[in-house]
């Protein structure tokens, strides 16, 4: 569709279902000749609601009605309009007829928008140049006001606080139905950005807080860098209260100096919450967290989570580095006691990640973690323990317009880990875990996701390889249609102890039913497998998405096509990616 007839259309749909509001008890009919729903919807918004009138009522409003209506119209070019207006008394239900000939609209002659100045060599500073401006087209105030506003908007984004308009003319002749537009704009020279200063009841050193300054010292003014320092300092987690001011008229020799006001948040919290999937099934969780230990900015927290197969305790000591929000030193010790199928694993762990944002957006975690697991397999089946010392690297990439409901976007993860026997470790181990999830959105609102895992492990003592480095599928987030971590080879007992390899994919189509409401079908294949060509396993089914403050809820009915049980019941949620 042509982008003007576009916007036409979405302008008349907007003032229709506004209109549609506000006339449903009106007693005005504006009937127009020829007829245009644009003018006539321009015009009932214009003049207002007009109701609970009597006829001697309506015969005086005749005159303000006709006034208001001429505005209407010449907002949108039309300065020959011819109208008159009537009381009728259908029913003894009086009604005022607006009859309204509106003519020829006056037409754009000479169009002359013109950028001077500093701003010339900036890539991003947009002359206004719709179609509605071009030669030949209607007349339409609001279009010439957006021209107008648009380059006044930007002088201030990027910093021209001395910008003027040289000429600002448009010049009509009703009679000739001609228009002529004259927008002259000179930016002047672009200010500069000064030195940043931190004031306000906070404890943060300032050599951290400069590391989240995203700017130097005479870098070009641009609103969007004040915006990023203040949202930096919020994510940060140090501050309650965040205000970042840059006023021009401080500026000295047109570079400004940047405020900046802190105010400490409190430096204890704790959380609690309850949720429940088909995995796992009901599950609690809290957590306790220091966000600042000293001026370094070093926060400490203790985190909890219970539910029938798993229960969990950890703390963690975090130290920022160069970039605060993105690179971190964090050490950690835990307990984790989990059930997987036929085997109740539990582990001790102790270990240091560093993260750090590359610059290509990759997320790279190099770790070293000492874990501790002792795992007890039923019917009859031998138990193990293993102590491993694991140095690994991992790497995350999300590209993805919305954190909470994504339309389009990607996600790539990889986790690499490694163990040498006699380096404070049973046997020699190399494990590996791929996941990659995309989502497309098509114009209509429906979507496509797709999502690939592969995971292997090798080992010297294959037998010997806790629990929580083997591979098991099935569940919400693997192959649904079957129980959570269900696919599994069987030792000579029948009992589910894991595999080398995992592999899975998943197709899923959603289509948008109400606002927040999607309908969604999938089928997903894979499996857990000790060797390459295994048989791999099929689920399908169809299922709903609420879109949550939070994410999205998903309830799937699934069916295992190569399972005899059938049917299952899947909810989880949380993001796309």
């Amino acid at each position: 569709m042509n982008p003007r007839h576009f916007f036409r259309h979405l302008l008349i749909a907007g003032l229709w279902l506004t209109s549609s509001c506000l006339w449903a008890q009106t007693q005005l009919d504006v009937r127009l000749q020829p007829r245009d729903r644009l003018l006539r919807a321009n015009i009932e918004a214009h003049v207002g609601p007009i109701a609970d009138r009597d006829h001697e009522a309506l015969s005086r409003a005749r005159r303000s009605v006709e006034r208001q209506a001429q505005e209407a119209l010449r907002a949108l070019g039309y300065y020959q309009a011819q109208m008159r207006t009537e009381v009728t008394d259908p029913d003894s239900k009086p009604r005022l007829l607006l009859h309204v000939e509106q003519g020829q609209p006056v037409r754009l002659r000479e169009v002359d928008i013109r950028l001077s100045g500093d701003a010339t060599q900036l890539q991003v500073f947009r002359v206004p140049s719709a179609v509605a401006l071009q030669a030949g087209q209607p007349l339409d105030h609001g279009v010439y006001e957006s021209a107008r506003q648009l380059l006044q908007r930007q002088a201030e984004q990027y910093g021209f606080f001395d910008g003027r308009f040289t000429r600002r003319e448009l010049l009509i002749d009703p009679d000739a139905g001609w228009a002529d537009i004259h927008l002259h704009f000179d930016s002047g020279a672009r200010y500069r950005l000064g030195k940043v200063s931190f004031t306000g009841e906070h404890s943060i050193d300032e050599s951290l807080l400069r590391r989240m300054v995203p700017f130097t010292e005479q870098t070009p003014y641009d609103a969007d860098l004040l915006a990023n320092l203040a949202s930096n300092l919020r994510r940060s987690g140090f501050f309650a209260d965040v205000r970042v001011d840059a006023l021009p008229e401080t500026a000295q020799g047109r570079v400004i100096p940047v405020q900046v006001r802190l105010d400490n948040v409190k430096p204890h919290t704790i959380s609690t919450g309850i949720g429940y999937d088909t995995d796992v099934g009901v599950r609690t969780r809290a957590s306790w967290t220091r966000h600042w230990l000293n001026p370094q900015g070093h926060s400490l927290g203790v985190e909890g989570e219970a539910s029938v197969i798993r229960q969990s305790l950890g703390t963690w000591y975090q130290i920022p580095l160069e970039n605060p929000l993105t690179d971190n030193l964090r050490l950690l010790a835990g307990y984790q006691r989990e059930d997987f199928a036929d085997v109740t694993s539990t582990r001790y762990d102790l270990g240091a990640a560093w993260s750090k944002r590359l610059a290509n957006d990759w997320q790279r975690t190099l770790s070293l973690n000492w874990q501790e697991e002792s795992f007890d397999v039923g019917r009859g089946s031998a138990n193990g323990r293993s102590t491993l010392l694991l140095p690994g690297v991992a790497f995350d990439r999300l590209r993805s317009d919305s954190l909470v409901d994504p339309s389009n976007g990607y996600r790539l993860q990889i986790d690499l880990r490694g163990a040498r026997e006699g380096l404070l470790s049973d046997m020699d181990i190399a494990w590996l875990s791929t996941q990659a999830r995309g989502l497309h959105s098509f114009d209509n609102g429906q979507r496509l996701l797709g999502r690939v895992q592969l995971g292997a492990v090798s080992s010297n003592s294959y037998t010997d390889i806790p629990p929580t480095l083997r591979f098991f599928a099935g569940g919400d987030q693997s192959v649904r249609g079957y129980d959570f971590q269900s696919l599994s080879p069987e030792d000579e007992q029948g009992n589910k102890v894991g595999a080398r390899y995992l592999l899975a994919g998943s197709l899923e189509y959603q289509y948008p039913l109400v606002e927040r409401w999607r309908l969604a079908t999938f089928v997903d294949q894979g499996n857990a497998f000790n060797h390459w060509g295994d048989q791999m396993v099929t689920g399908v089914g169809m299922g709903v998405r609420w879109v949550s403050p939070v994410g999205p809820l998903r309830l799937d009915l699934a069916h295992a096509l190569d399972d005899p049980r059938g049917v299952r019941l899947h909810f989880s949620m949380g993001p796309e990616l």
